[in-house]
């Protein structure tokens, strides 16, 4: 994925079966399969083999109650391969903690896509105010 940056908002919807329509501009980086996990804040993370190599290894080098909490990821992810229409299952344990339901939101966020329940995804980008984004930006000297 060096040199491709997952970036971007989609507005998806999901079927009665789980599945998605998953957009095209981010699979074309993520690759034929690509890895779903559980994420903060309620959404899920979405790695190309190659990210999820190097989170992983990251992963690994936490200690104690960190290394158990780092489980979670891996024992919660998954493997997907998107159909013909570019549509993906996500299983039903990922589906319950992101609350997916119907209408999705897919982000690009350089190195991984997230997938949010739209309504989750609206009230925590709600919840990001013009100080604290002059304090993230102001630490980056930007």
């Amino acid at each position: 994925m060096a040199g491709n940056k997952l970036m971007g908002t989609y507005e998806h919807t999901m079927d009665a079966k789980g599945r998605m329509a998953f957009p095209t501009k981010l699979r074309e980086i993520l690759g034929l399969s690509f890895i779903i996990t559980i994420g903060q804040d309620g959404c899920l993370y979405v790695y190309s083999n190659e990210e999820w190599d190097i989170f992983t290894e990251k992963l690994g080098t936490l200690t104690g109650e960190k290394a158990k909490v780092a489980k979670l990821f891996i024992i919660n992810a998954c493997v997907v391969e998107p159909d013909k229409q570019g549509r993906i299952l996500i299983p039903q344990n990922l589906r319950d903690h992101a609350g997916l339901d119907h209408d999705i939101t897919v982000l690009g966020v350089t190195n991984r896509a997230e997938i949010w329940d739209t309504a989750r995804f609206k009230k925590s980008v709600g919840e990001i105010t013009n100080a604290m984004l002059s304090d993230a930006l102001s630490e980056l000297s930007i």
